[in-house]
């Protein structure tokens, strides 16, 4: 509840004085005898109402004398402020002020009336005109905004009305909470009791919470930025460090204030002083927006507001600050980071303990090892596969018709726990490219033994990626490269795809899919944006990336003939190093090896070839294509597609399905007559030649 002090917070005095020059203004205009000739009197010959200026004493520790002081606030303009906040107290002021102005539409205060009601004589009220000038205090401070006659193309200062701004009403009646202006980007956090912050290590806490409360207790300006991609945990500190000294946590959101330029300045000049007139600890969140070339000249006006920090700002951004030859020095940063694999596990073990699910030691190695996720978002996985599996628990039961089990209690399993962990993440990347759910296990896959083995090895290495980086400390011998760079070569068709999709399977991860061709761009500087976002996006994604066509980039550097030769190196080089700088698995597909550089496959940690296969690996795509549920005819002569048609895998899967719809719409189950049909269609669709001959004892069938 707002607290108003007997005295009003200290206004009484002025209040009491605005009071008496109205009564003396009232008796003055009252004794006043229009004259006929009234008109004929010459401006200097009117009567003046004549206030008699007696001392009145402010109370040294109310807020007014805290603006007086902080805005060196003169007597006269503090009966300024008193006539334009009256209104704000008494709707009673607004009828006596038409009174005074003899115009019923001016229920606000004019510079005229003010003039009228503090000042004596002609001269003293052309002296008195420089408290409405820009430079005056309470214009300057913008604690008083002068507004036109309405409808009036050009208004005399005289004919100007005062309003004195919200926060500074706000502010002398003790009425804290938001500003409505502010609304649409801020939000405002009253401080809370038992919040328990897990994003920061204790000790850094504990330092952070130190540094804040001793420039806070002196008033000191403090600058802290912190940087991460752990948006949840650097708002979880901030809202910690606002409940260690007990007031409310002001957030901005850069993102939506940018949207309006013609606004920005002004609502960050309310922000800051939203935060100073009501002891808000500010936070202000998405800084990097303003890194964005078509945000720099709000970038600039951003940085002359913050020269200007008195308190506590809290900036939050993913890159890197970027010190600037301003004003703005000190800053500190505070940077967050995704916990090391040993204390994911501790958080995880112990909202499992919580929700009172058991899991083997090697399940609880897999999700702390594999997922790099916060604290917050491990908490919210767990919750989510325990409702996740009580659901399920629950379909069940009612299927089964058995009402012996408890869905109060479920077993939550290992497999729903890795679907919530990977739902926690990689949200941004899923706007710039395409998700695959992946569904083939090594089962289904066909290849030599070789690249069976080449693929595993992929697996295994990400899976003791933590033991080896970390714990055996290779992580401190690599500054790039800790991740997966592979590549597979190989035609179309040969099961590039696939196998990425049982490395995903194999691993449970995302996988999404960037086509290359697409993110190539004829303009300069383009590509290397599009890259750009898409690794940005990546980050903390716990996701492969599978970057298809990467001809259209990859392609055999060319020796430098002219600007666009040497633009298409750096494109490569570009790549090249965002590669090297993420840490997840990242998979590249040529057909083409032969015009892969040398230098660029020096980089990678895997290059697997993905040849056509041969009539042995056919057979086995041939028998393992159809599905356990499909009719087929026992008279199926798999051997011998296997043996006449040099095809690829997609191909097998083409003819097999094309072959399953017209033994469905024969009716029947799948004979050869359909797989000859459809082994016709393949080939015309791939602009080939089937000779007769190939066909053998099937030829006639059409």
């Amino acid at each position: 509840m707002t607290e108003i002090t007997p005295d009003l917070n200290g206004l009484q005095p002025l209040l009491q004085r605005l009071d008496w020059l109205i009564q003396q203004a009232i008796s003055a205009l009252q004794s006043q005898q229009k004259a006929e000739g009234e008109l004929g009197v010459s401006w200097l010959q009117k009567t003046e109402i004549s206030p008699e200026r007696t001392p009145i004493t402010i109370r040294s520790d109310s807020l007014l004398a805290w603006i007086q002081k902080t805005f060196n606030l003169s007597a006269f303009d503090l009966d300024i402020l008193a006539i334009s906040l009256a209104p704000e107290l008494d709707r009673h002021y607004e009828r006596i002020y038409t009174y005074l102005q003899d115009e019923m539409s001016n229920k606000r205060p004019t510079v005229d009336m003010v003039l009228n009601l503090l000042c004596a004589t002609i001269p003293e009220k052309l002296s008195h005109r420089q408290h409405f000038t820009t430079n005056a205090p309470l214009i300057h401070h913008r604690l008083l905004h002068l507004y036109p006659e309405p409808q009036q193309q050009q208004s005399t200062l005289l004919a100007h009305r005062l309003i004195l701004d919200p926060q500074v009403v706000r502010l002398l009646l003790n009425q804290p909470g938001l500003d409505s202006r502010l609304a649409s980007d801020c939000q405002l956090l009253e401080p809370t009791k038992d919040f328990d912050n897990l994003s920061l290590l204790a000790d850094v806490q504990t330092s952070l919470t130190a540094l804040v409360k001793q420039d806070w207790e002196k008033q000191q300006p403090l600058l802290l930025y912190f940087q991460g991609s752990d948006r949840t945990g650097k708002r979880r500190t901030a809202q910690t460090l606002a409940n260690s000294l007990d007031v409310p946590l002001l957030i901005a959101d850069l993102a939506r204030m940018v949207e309006d330029k013609t606004q920005f300045e002004e609502k960050l000049q309310l922000l800051w002083r939203e935060a100073w007139f009501f002891n808000y600890l500010l936070y202000i969140d998405n800084f990097d927006i303003l890194y964005l070339p078509e945000h720099q000249i709000l970038y600039q006006s951003f940085l002359r507001e913050l020269e200007k920090n008195r308190g506590i700002t809290i900036l939050a951004g993913v890159q890197n600050w970027i010190p600037t030859a301003t004003g703005v020095k000190g800053l500190i940063t505070v940077t967050f980071t995704i916990p090391e694999s040993s204390q994911r596990r501790e958080y995880w073990l112990t909202h499992l303990q919580a929700a009172q699910i058991t899991l083997e030691d090697r399940e609880l190695d897999v999700l702390s090892d594999r997922f790099l996720l916060t604290p917050d978002q491990i908490a919210d996985a767990v919750a989510t596969a325990y409702n996740t599996a009580r659901w399920q628990s629950i379909t069940t039961a009612s299927n089964q018709n058995n009402n012996q089990q408890n869905p109060d209690q479920p077993l939550s399993s290992f497999f729903n726990l890795c679907n919530a962990a990977r739902a926690q993440s990689g949200h941004d990347l899923a706007k710039l490219a395409h998700k695959i759910t992946p569904k083939y296990t090594w089962d289904d896959i066909v290849l030599h033994p070789n690249q069976i083995i080449q693929l595993k090895d992929i697996c295994k290495e990400a899976e003791y990626r933590d033991l080896v980086h970390q714990k055996w400390g290779f992580a401190a011998k690599l500054s790039l490269g800790k991740g997966l760079n592979v590549l597979f070569s190989g035609a179309s068709g040969t099961g590039k795809t696939m196998a990425a999709e049982v490395i995903a399977h194999q691993l449970q991860l995302d996988l999404y899919k960037i086509d290359l061709s697409q993110i190539v761009s004829k303009y300069i500087g383009e590509t290397e944006k599009n890259l750009n976002r898409i690794f940005t996006a990546a980050t903390n994604s716990n996701a492969i990336l599978f970057f298809d066509e990467a001809d259209a980039l990859f392609g055999k550097r060319s020796e430098v003939q002219d600007a666009r030769d040497r633009y298409a190196n750096i494109e490569v080089g570009y790549l090249l190093q965002k590669m090297e700088e993420y840490e997840g698995i990242a998979i590249l597909t040529t057909n083409l090896r032969s015009n892969m550089d040398a230098a660029f496959e020096r980089r990678l940690r895997f290059i697997i070839e993905f040849p056509l296969p041969d009539p042995k690996n056919r057979h086995l795509m041939w028998q393992r294509i159809f599905p356990k549920n499909a009719p087929c005819s026992p008279n199926l002569n798999l051997e011998f597609l296997a043996q006449n048609f040099e095809i690829t895998g997609a191909n097998i899967r083409n003819i097999a399905l094309t072959a399953a719809f017209l033994a469905a719409d024969d009716g029947e189950v799948i004979e050869m007559v359909h797989l000859i049909r459809a082994v016709r269609r393949e080939y015309q669709k791939m602009g080939q030649i089937l000779r007769e001959k190939d066909l053998g004892e099937y030829g006639d069938l059409r």
